[in-house]
């Protein structure tokens, strides 16, 4: 029997292990392995961000309010890519620069316009091995160039056969710009919900996942647009909100009536050793969604995943893209459509406010 994501890795280790005349003939939808060692995954984004079009990939869109623009990134995933990890240049291996057979890099950024953006986009739906889409939405401290690697990262360790996409919006990309991001991520929440409405309408199979500040504008937006367009909502898959960093008991009043159901419930990863969720209850004086502890979020139509079994002790708040059982559970709720009730590892726990799920330990 095959557990956790093993069904995945198996594959890519079988890819990794092909000669290396493989080259393009290896391409699987969105994945190309090339000559040197690194296999690189095209990435669809929009964002919000001001342009530098004279500026490299990594410093191509910067922190600067803009309109949005449209285009593709192509990231590397090296050969020997170990699961959840975004591999960097790292002084302790006397590694100074970025190296796609060694890297997660992004190395490519190509803006298009955007009626060529949206008329290519149902063809590169259809033209995938899987015709779904994913769309990531990042949180507070990252950069276009981290948005960018991470959604590469989910798509090839998910074993995503679809066409991944990122929403980009202008996050500071600093430890100390937290209020900063705050204000632009609500500033960000009307161009979101235009870019949702404008990919369901052109998207019958689309997953959502979000990660911490990036759930406001996400859950928000979603909310309105389907109360504006109501028969979107059947276009849509699994909605993953992960360590959300919204007050508890606004999502739990305001925001989980809209967004699941009982028989389409969203899914939302929290824990109570999230230290930046932590951070934000102080900040904030009240408990977050993404924190475990005595604010858990339990509500009809959410399926409340608690990942502090998880060992976070070097992961931190990015858990779900990083511990290997995270990804593996995301996995086999967006590859296989498992409720969280028939997915390994979890266990489900009565509570007077209903039933949550934790992983074993």
């Amino acid at each position: 029997m095959l557990f956790e994501a093993d069904e995945v890795v198996l594959e890519r280790a079988a890819l990794a292990a092909a000669p290396p005349l493989l080259g393009v003939a290896a391409a699987t939808g969105t994945l190309t392995w090339q000559d040197a060692g690194y296999a690189v995954v095209r990435v669809l984004f929009a964002t919000d961000r001001a342009e530098s079009p004279a500026a490299g990939p990594a410093a191509r869109f910067g922190s600067d309010r803009a309109g949005l623009s449209y285009g593709t990134c192509d990231v590397s995933i090296p050969r020997d890519h170990r699961m959840g990890r975004m591999e960097s240049p790292s002084i302790w291996r006397f590694q100074f620069r970025e190296d796609p057979a060694k890297h997660v890099v992004l190395l490519t950024v190509e803006v298009e316009e955007r009626d060529a953006f949206f008329g290519a986009l149902s063809h590169r739906v259809a033209a995938a091995e899987s015709p779904q889409a994913f769309l990531f939405v990042h949180g507070y401290k990252v950069t276009f160039e981290d948005a960018a690697r991470r959604a590469a990262q989910l798509s090839y360790d998910l074993g995503f056969r679809g066409v991944p996409m990122f929403y980009s919006w202008p996050s500071r990309g600093e430890l100390a710009s937290y209020t900063t991001d705050e204000n632009t991520v609500e500033w960000a929440q009307s161009n979101l919900e235009r870019f949702l409405e404008d990919l369901l309408e052109r998207v019958d199979r689309l997953h959502l996942i979000a990660h911490s500040m990036g759930n406001r504008p996400l859950a928000r937006a979603l909310v309105a647009l389907l109360a504006r367009r109501p028969e979107l909502r059947a276009r849509l898959r699994e909605i993953v909100l992960t360590a959300p960093d919204i007050d508890a008991e606004v999502f739990r009043r305001d925001l989980a009536p809209a967004l699941g159901s009982p028989a389409r419930p969203a899914t939302l990863y929290a824990s109570s050793e999230d230290v930046a969720l932590a951070a934000s209850r102080r900040i904030h004086g009240a408990p977050r969604a993404g924190d475990s502890g005595r604010g858990l979020v339990v509500a009809d139509g959410i399926e409340t995943v608690d990942a502090t079994a998880v060992d976070t002790s070097l992961l931190g708040h990015s858990y779900f893209g990083e511990a290997r059982s995270v990804v593996s559970d995301l996995f086999y709720l967006m590859g296989r459509g498992l409720r969280a009730r028939d997915r390994f590892g979890l266990r489900e726990v009565q509570s007077a406010e209903g039933s949550h799920w934790v992983f074993d330990r």
